[in-house]
């Protein structure tokens, strides 16, 4: 088993800054890909960005290039999302979500690729 645990939601104006943590425990050698998904009240969970856990490939959905960066800290077990530039429309509880499979599912979007799930932190932009 995998646990996640967010931290760094909170309010902000557009235009500010925010950094998410998402610290990883339990087995997570198993752990293939990280991802960032978000779900606005009414709207599907997407995923926003993710990253291979050695970090060597790295995906963005449209909205979120050149603004957010997805990173992270083996040594620490975290992955960081780092989003610049926020919008009222990235207003959304975002969810830190781990995979084990080593093939091309981390990057679908697809929820039911991914195995673990922290408990998600809201994020309030305000324009």
């Amino acid at each position: 088993q995998v646990q996640l645990v967010e931290s760094g939601g909170g309010l902000v104006q557009a235009g500010g800054s925010l950094r998410l943590s998402c610290a990883a425990s339990g087995r997570t050698y198993a752990m293939y890909a990280m991802g960032w998904f978000r779900q606005a009240p009414g709207k599907e969970r997407e995923l926003v960005a993710a990253i291979t856990w050695r970090g060597a490939s790295t995906y963005y959905r449209d909205s979120a290039k050149g603004r957010f960066t997805i990173t992270t800290d083996n040594a620490k077990n975290t992955v960081y999302l780092q989003m610049n530039g926020l919008k009222p429309e990235d207003t959304a509880v975002y969810y830190c979500a781990a995979t084990k499979a080593a093939g091309t599912e981390w990057v679908t979007g697809r929820t039911n690729d991914y195995n673990y799930w922290g408990q998600g932190t809201q994020v309030t932009v305000s324009s």
